[in-house]
């Protein structure tokens, strides 16, 4: 049997016709922005599995796993050259030295902190906060 895939705008059609609640199942599949949509109207999504939307990944093995069995991230060493999170960091602009100190105190030294330079960087010049 193929599977039905349900759109926003199926799911306004349906809505408009009285609708009020759609059966999700192996082979009835919504989008994202359908999904959403159902949500907004107060549809009822009914499903036999988890409510995740249709982009979130379902991960058993990260939530089933006891916390000791979990694998722990390898820690990357931090590069020689680059200031720790305490020292002076002038050539870095105030809200990118407050973003990498919160990264490192809650990652530590699990991130390479050149790599954390260049994301923070990226970041905040890609939103026009410098």
């Amino acid at each position: 049997m193929p599977k039905k895939f349900y759109t926003e705008k199926d799911i306004e059609d349906l809505f408009q016709t009285g609708q009020k609640s759609l059966q999700v199942s192996d082979d009835v599949v919504l989008t994202e922005l359908a999904y959403e949509k159902a949500k907004r109207l107060g549809m009822q999504v009914v499903s036999d599995r988890a409510e995740n939307p249709p982009a979130a990944p379902v991960r058993p093995y990260l939530s089933d796993a006891p916390a000791a069995a979990r694998p722990k991230p390898a820690a990357v060493p931090a590069a020689q050259s680059v200031p720790q999170p305490n020292e002076a960091l002038p050539r870095i602009p105030p809200i990118e030295q407050r973003i990498r100190s919160a990264v490192l105190a809650k990652l530590g030294d699990q991130v390479d902190a050149r790599l954390l330079d260049n994301i923070i960087h990226r970041v905040v010049k890609g939103l026009g906060m410098k």
